[in-house]
C-alpha cells in the first residue's frame, strides 16, 4: 500500500467506528442466547431471544435469581463449572446438555469476567453419533507429515473444509505490513479461486485484530440473519456488558456488508496464533448460511490450536537450519581468513561463500578506508555518502531496506544498478562494513480490489467503509528490490558475529594493544551472543525430540501404520483362500518383502512348512512383524553382517515351535522399558492362544522360542509350496505420472484425504472429493474427469448410479471395498477392477495402472 495510503489511515478517526463496535457487542446472533449473572447468581443481563430459545417462564427478568429459572440439578452443574474457570480465563462447555430438564438439549459457554459470569445456550440438533474429536488427530497427522510451513498450510486448509464443510476455506497469513496474503485455499470447483490475492491492512482494522487474538473462533451463521439486544444495555456502573469472549455475539454492521460484497453468506473465522502474536486467520465463506454447531466449533478450535503448534515447530525447524548454514558460513570464514589474509585482499573468498546463501546482485565491502566491489554496486565515491547513511543505524545492528531511495534520496542517481541493500556492521569504531546489493524487481501485486481506495467519506464523515469491488487488481511497484527474508537477516547477523571476530583477529600489532580493552569486550559479547544462540537451540532440539520416545504423532504415526499393513497383509492371505489355514512361511515372506527389501537375503527360513488357523494367524501376523521390526531397528539386521535364521518345526503331538535366532549383529542388551512391542511379542500368544514364548537378551545376539498349541497348526509338505506371492496382492507397477482431474468418492473423510493425498502426490493435478451420490453428480457435471474411485458403500446409498453415469461418460474408474464378496458387487460390471481396504499407495497405485493400462489378456 503507498505510503500516503497508509498516513491516512493512521489519521483516521475512529471514533465512530468505535462507538458502533461497542454498539453491536450489545447483540447476540439468533442461533443463540446469553444471560450474564453477578456472582450472586442474580441475572443482570439477558438477550431478547431467551424467551424463545430457552422457552423459559415470561417472568424472567433482570434482577431475578437464576435459581427461580433453572431446576437444582441445572445449577448445580454450572456452578462446578463455575469452579473449573474460576482461577483462569478459560471458557467451561457443556455440550447436549438438558438445561430445563425438558428434554431440550442446549451446548452451553461459560466464562467469566470479574464478578459476571456469561452463560451462553445454543439449542441442539441431532443426535446422531459425533466424531469431531476423532477427526483431529488424524488430520493433524497430515499436517505434521508435511515438510514446510507452505505444504502444511495446505494440508490444514483441506482439514478445516473436511471439518467445518465450508464451501471455501483459506489459510490467511499476515505480512510485516498487516496486509493479508491467501497462501492456501480449498474451494468447490465452481467457485473463482483467491489463491494469492493480498487484503490490505484496513481490511482487517486493529479493533478486530485485538478481538481475533482475545476470542480465537468467530462464527457469523447468516450474514443476513436477525439479532437480538442485550437488556439492559449497561450496567448500575453505567458501561456495557463485554461480549469480546462471547461466541453468540454479533458483529460489526461494516463486517457484514463486508462478506455480502463478496457474494458471502454464512462464514467463519478461526486465528491461527504465532508467539503469542496473530499469524494468520483460518477464513471460511459459505455461499449459503451455515450453521456450525458449538460441540463441532470446539474440535475445529482444537485442531487449530495444534496447527499453531505446528506452525511454530516448522519454523523453528527451519530456523535451526539457517542457524546450522550460519555455524558452517563462520568455520570456513575462520579457515580461510585465519592464516592473517587481509579482509580487502580475501574479499573474493568472502563473496564466493556468502553468495551460496544470501542471493545479492553485488556485494561491496568497506574496511580501514578501502573499497572493493563486485557486481552490481555503487562506485567508490557514491558509497563514501552511503557510508554516512548507513552510520545513523544502530550500533552492531545489520541494516536492510529493498526501497534504498526512500530512506536515501541520493540513491535515485544510481538506482539502475541499486534498488535494495543489506549492510552488515563488521567493527565498531570506525565502522566497515560488508554490503549486499539487490538490482530493481519491478513488481505485480495482486490485491483483492484496489487498495488504494478502502476509505471513503460515509454519512458519518472520514471512516473506514467496506469495497465493493474484489475483483483482481494488480498494482505495479516501481523502484524497489526484493525483500530481504528473514533467513538472510539471520544469515547476516551470524556474519557480524563471525567477521567481527576475524577482523579483531587480525587487528594491527600496533592498534591492538591501544584498542585492546574495547576489543575483547567487542569479542566476548559477539562470542557470548554466538555461543547462547547455539544453546538455546540445543535445548530448543532437545526439547522438541524427547517427547516421551515414540509417543509423538508422527512416530507414532509410523509404528501404527506399520502394524496395520502387517495385519492387512495378513488378512489378505487368510481371505484369498476363503478363511482357510494360511502358510506360515509366506506370512514371513511377506513381511520380509514388504519391509527388509535390502537385507532380505538374511533372513533364512528353515524347517517344516506348517500352515496356521485362521484364529492363530492375524496373531502371529503382529508377533512377526514386531520381530522383524526390532531386528530391523536394534537387532542383527542393523548393519551388513547380522542375519536370523528361523526355524520351523512341528512336534510329535502337532505343537508348533518357531525358533528365532539373531546373530552377527551389535551387542543386544534388554530393554529398560518394556514397550507395546515387547507385549506384543512376550505376551499376546500366551494370553490368546494360551502358547509359550521365552525370549533372551544375548550379547551375541536376541533369541525367542514360541510355541504354538496344536490346535492352530496343521502339517503341509514341504514340497507343496508355493513360491509365488499370495492371491489379491498387488505386484503391478505404479504408473509413472498421473495427469488431469481425478474424482474420490468415499463417506469417511480421512480416508478420502488419504487417497486424494496419494493420487495428487502420483501426479494428478486436482482431485475433488465426495462422500456422496449427488456431490459426486455435481463433480462429474461440472468438471471434465480423467478418473475415479469409487467406494461402493456410501452409507444408505450405494455408487453404482455414479458408475452407471462415469461409463455413459467413458471415464475409467476403479472400485474400493472392504467387502469379502467381490462378485455380488460387480456382476452388473464384470469387467470392473476392485482395490481392497484397507489400500496402501502402493496397492491403489497398481490398481490404477490396471485400469488406465491394461496389460495383455487382463
Amino acid at each position: 500500500m503507498p505510503k500516503q495510503q497508509q498516513d491516512r489511515i493512521e489519521k483516521i478517526d475512529l471514533t465512530n467506528c468505535e462507538r458502533e463496535q461497542i454498539h453491536l457487542l450489545g447483540h447476540v446472533q439468533a442461533f443463540g442466547c446469553l444471560i450474564a449473572t453477578s456472582s450472586d447468581f442474580m441475572i443482570n443481563h439477558v438477550s431478547e431471544n431467551v424467551q424463545d430459545l430457552l422457552a423459559l417462564a415470561p417472568q424472567t427478568t433482570v434482577g431475578q435469581s437464576l435459581i427461580a429459572v433453572f431446576p437444582a440439578k441445572t445449577i448445580h452443574d454450572l456452578r462446578a463449572k463455575l469452579q473449573i474457570i474460576s482461577k483462569s480465563s478459560a471458557v467451561a462447555r457443556m455440550f447436549g446438555y438438558d438445561a430445563l430438564g425438558t428434554g431440550q438439549l442446549f451446548d452451553i459457554s461459560i466464562h467469566a469476567l470479574g464478578q459476571t459470569y456469561v452463560f451462553e445456550f445454543e439449542p441442539k440438533g441431532g443426535e446422531e453419533m459425533r466424531e469431531e474429536m476423532s477427526m483431529v488427530q488424524p488430520l493433524l497427522a497430515r499436517v505434521s507429515r508435511a515438510e514446510t510451513v507452505d505444504a502444511a498450510c495446505k494440508q490444514a486448509a483441506m482439514a478445516m473444509q473436511a471439518m467445518s464443510g465450508f464451501d471455501r476455506v483459506m489459510v490467511y497469513k499476515f505480512n510485516e505490513d498487516l496486509s493479508g496474503e491467501v497462501v492456501a485455499e480449498r474451494c468447490g470447483p465452481h467457485m473463482e479461486p483467491f489463491l494469492g490475492l493480498r487484503y490490505p491492512a484496513s481490511d482487517i482494522p486493529p479493533q478486530a485484530r485485538a478481538l481475533y487474538k482475545r476470542s480465537p473462533l468467530r462464527l457469523i451463521a447468516d450474514v443476513d440473519g436477525e439479532t437480538s439486544p442485550i437488556t439492559p444495555q449497561i450496567n448500575t456502573s453505567g458501561a456495557p456488558l463485554d461480549l469480546s469472549l462471547a461466541v453468540t455475539r454479533a458483529v460489526s454492521p461494516i463486517h457484514l456488508e463486508y462478506l455480502r460484497n463478496m457474494g458471502v453468506a454464512a462464514s467463519m473465522s478461526v486465528s491461527i496464533m504465532k508467539d503469542g502474536e496473530l499469524w494468520g486467520l483460518f477464513a471460511c465463506h459459505h455461499d449459503t448460511p451455515r450453521y456450525v454447531d458449538y460441540e463441532r466449533r470446539t474440535a475445529i478450535e482444537l485442531f487449530a490450536q495444534f496447527f499453531s503448534y505446528e506452525i511454530v515447530q516448522k519454523t523453528e525447524k527451519q530456523a535451526k537450519a539457517e542457524d546450522e548454514n550460519a555455524r558452517r558460513l563462520h568455520d570456513n570464514l575462520m579457515i580461510s581468513l585465519s592464516g592473517g589474509t587481509d579482509l580487502i585482499e580475501g574479499f573474493d573468498v568472502v563473496a564466493e561463500e556468502l553468495s551460496s546463501l544470501v542471493a545479492s546482485d553485488g556485494m561491496a565491502i568497506y574496511s580501514d578506508g578501502r573499497y572493493a566491489a563486485r557486481g552490481s554496486a555503487p562506485t567508490q565515491e557514491e558509497f563514501i555518502g552511503l557510508i554516512r547513511f548507513l552510520n545513523t543505524a544502530p550500533v552492531g545492528e545489520v541494516f536492510s531496506t529493498h526501497a534504498l531511495a526512500e530512506a536515501y534520496p541520493p540513491a535515485e542517481d544510481y538506482l539502475d544498478r541499486v534498488a535494495g541493500l543489506m549492510s552488515v556492521p563488521i567493527s565498531r569504531t570506525p565502522r566497515d562494513y560488508i554490503v549486499f546489493f539487490r538490482r530493481e524487481v519491478a513488481r505485480s501485486i495482486r490485491w483483492a480490489g484496489n487498495p488504494t481506495k478502502p476509505v471513503e467519506v460515509g454519512p458519518n464523515g472520514v471512516r473506514l467503509t467496506p469495497r465493493k469491488s474484489f475483483e483482481a487488481w494488480n498494482e505495479m511497484v516501481r523502484g524497489t528490490s526484493a525483500y530481504w527474508t528473514r533467513a538472510e537477516q539471520r544469515v547476516a547477523e551470524a556474519l557480524r558475529v563471525s567477521l567481527m571476530e576475524i577482523v579483531l583477529k587480525l587487528t594491527d600489532a600496533t592498534n591492538e594493544m591501544r584498542r585492546k580493552s574495547a576489543d575483547n569486550q567487542e569479542l566476548l559479547i559477539a562470542e557470548l551472543n554466538h555461543r547462547v544462540r547455539n544453546i538455546l537451540n540445543l535445548i530448543q532440539g532437545l526439547v522438541s525430540q524427547g517427547r516421551e520416545g515414540a509417543a509423538n504423532v508422527s512416530d507414532y504415526t509410523a509404528v501404527l501404520n506399520g502394524r496395520i499393513k502387517s495385519l492387512a497383509r495378513a488378512h489378505d492371505q487368510l481371505t484369498s483362500p476363503e478363511w482357510s489355514p494360511s502358510s506360515l512361511r509366506e506370512l514371513i515372506e511377506v513381511e520380509a518383502q514388504a519391509y527388509l527389501t535390502p537385507q532380505r537375503d538374511r533372513l533364512i527360513v528353515t524347517g517344516d512348512a506348517p500352515t496356521l488357523r485362521p484364529e492363530a494367524f492375524s496373531t502371529m501376523a503382529l508377533v512377526i512383524h514386531e520381530l522383524v521390526t526390532n531386528s530391523a531397528k536394534y537387532g542383527a539386521l542393523v548393519d551388513s553382517s547380522g542375519k536370523v535364521s528361523i526355524n520351523l518345526s512341528i512336534a510329535h503331538d502337532n505343537a508348533l515351535l518357531i525358533e528365532w535366532r539373531e546373530s552377527g549383529g551389535p551387542p543386544v542388551r534388554a530393554p529398560k522399558r518394556r514397550g507395546f512391542g515387547t507385549t506384543i511379542i512376550e505376551s499376546t500368544i500366551p494370553y490368546e492362544l494360551k502358547g509359550k514364548v521365552e525370549t533372551r537378551y544375548l550379547l551375541g545376539g536376541f533369541e525367542a522360542d514360541i510355541t504354538l498349541p496344536a490346535r492352530y497348526v496343521e502339517t503341509v509338505d514341504t514340497g507343496t509350496l508355493s513360491s509365488t506371492p499370495a492371491k489379491g496382492r498387488v505386484e503391478a507397477e505404479a504408473p509413472e505420472a498421473l495427469s488431469g482431474e481425478y474424482l474420490v468418492v468415499e463417506d469417511n473423510m480421512v480416508i478420502a484425504l488419504d487417497a486424494s493425498e496419494i493420487l495428487s502426490d502420483a501426479g494428478a493435478s486436482e482431485v475433488h472429493m465426495a462422500s456422496s451420490v449427488e456431490g459426486a453428480m455435481d463433480v462429474i457435471n461440472k468438471v471434465s474427469l480423467n478418473f475415479a474411485l469409487l467406494d461402493v458403500n456410501l452409507g444408505a446409498e450405494n455408487s453404482m448410479p455414479i458408475a452407471q453415469e462415469l461409463r455413459k461418460r467413458d471415464v475409467p474408474f476403479l472400485l474400493a471395498t472392504g467387502y469379502g464378496d467381490a462378485e455380488s458387487i460387480t456382476k452388473d460390471y464384470p469387467d470392473v477392477k476392485i482395490v481392497n481396504k484397507p489400500f496402501t499407495k502402493e496397492t491403489l497405485l497398481a490398481a490404477v495402472n490396471q485400469v488406465l493400462s491394461p496389460s495383455e489378456g487382463d
